[in-house]
């Protein structure tokens, strides 16, 4: 089927076009073009109405929605977590984990293999946020889960399941530096996560192949003192890898708008990704989270203790609306952070991450306040 979407204000690589054309066809981008002059092959024709058209979001992390959690496990959970999520702009996914039990992470990861064998399926690949993290900044993650890394283990699971795309642990950990180098030579991205980590830990990770800092800013220290000592924390040591990516949980919440415009100042649009860290309470009528620890409130999740930040309730069109509207950043680049850099970062730019020939056809229509009107998944309309 042949779709033109015309009379769009169009993000592409090269920047805006004014009053241009998308044509999609058969899943693909066929052609973007620089008028609106009405496809006469084209089986339907959608007047943008002089609105935004840009790429559709890559979520790198995101732990359900809908009410399902991916912790589930099923296939069920799996597809509603998704689907939930595609509706809201994110038209292709990696689903997270947070520290799991080996037999915990196998289900996910054959459920999540089901989905990606689906055609044009939306899911990319899974996400393991630990379980070998730090347990000082353990956050929501369950203490009693939470493990040193275990070379038989995250060699069989790697080795076992190919949809294993990303694992995050704390480089500080025994054994964590060894899991990084191996995590880079299986093609699996290594990424800092809920650590204590000093710059030397920090270096030391980042030269074993670590590339990516997971929800920057949250589970991890920033500048403090030693005794009467100062000390650059994680945060310091990552602005200062300077190749180094960044994800950002853009719900104004979890990052204040002043950390959001500094990060994005700093790593810039090239290493900085928005991602919702939602739990299954995200886009759902429900008000109870998937862990009975945690609880909704102030427009985020936390631990009932109100110790930590326990996720968000976030969805795409939230974090490119409140990237603009919150932390002022220009809506191209907010477009890009959600879409083109997470593409670059899980090495599928070549396909998806941005409006151009022969890429996949997803793609988004929003209006001047960062309201969705529109979601297409490779070419399909998402009702």
């Amino acid at each position: 089927m042949l779709t033109q979407i015309y009379n769009g204000h169009i993000l592409t690589p090269e920047g805006w076009i004014t009053g241009g054309s998308v044509i999609m066809d058969r899943g693909r981008i066929a052609e973007i073009r620089k008028n609106s002059h009405l496809e006469p092959k084209a089986d339907e024709h959608i007047d943008a109405g002089g609105m935004h058209v840009v790429p559709g979001g890559i979520e790198l992390h995101c732990h359900g929605g809908g009410g399902s959690d991916f912790m589930e496990g099923t296939v069920d959970a799996f597809r509603n977590a998704v689907n939930t999520h595609l509706k809201h702009g994110t038209t292709a996914i990696y689903p997270t984990l947070s520290s799991s039990t080996q037999p915990m992470i196998e289900a996910a990861a054959q459920a999540c293999t089901t989905l990606m064998d689906e055609p044009d399926s939306p899911v990319m690949g899974l996400h393991l946020e630990g379980p070998y993290v730090n347990p000082m900044k353990a956050g929501a993650q369950m203490p009693e889960i939470i493990r040193n890394p275990n070379p038989k283990e995250y060699h069989h699971l790697v080795e076992e399941y190919a949809c294993i795309k990303r694992w995050d642990s704390a480089p500080e950990l025994p054994g964590a530096i060894g899991m990084g180098r191996y995590l880079v030579n299986k093609g699996v991205i290594a990424s800092i996560a809920h650590t204590i980590a000093e710059f030397d830990d920090v270096k030391a990770a980042y030269d074993a192949g670590y590339s990516h800092a997971t929800h920057f800013y949250n589970a991890m220290p920033g500048f403090h003192n030693v005794r009467e000592f100062k000390h650059a924390g994680t945060v310091e040591a990552i602005y200062l890898m300077e190749n180094m990516t960044v994800e950002m949980i853009c719900d104004g919440v979890h990052v204040p708008p002043t950390l959001l415009k500094l990060i994005y100042r700093i790593k810039g649009v090239e290493r900085t990704a928005l991602v919702t860290d939602a739990l299954a309470v995200a886009a759902s009528d429900s008000t109870k989270a998937f862990d009975p620890r945690v609880i909704i409130e102030d427009g985020v999740c936390k631990l009932a203790d109100r110790s930590a930040l326990a996720g968000s309730i976030a969805t795409m069109d939230r974090l490119i609306r409140t990237a603009v509207q919150m932390a002022d950043i220009p809506l191209q680049d907010a477009c890009r952070m959600a879409s083109e850099t997470p593409a670059r970062i899980m090495g599928i730019y070549d396909r998806k991450g941005s409006l151009q020939r022969g890429k996949d056809a997803d793609v988004l229509i929003i209006d001047d306040d960062i309201n969705l009107h529109a979601v297409y998944a490779m070419g399909k309309l998402v009702n």
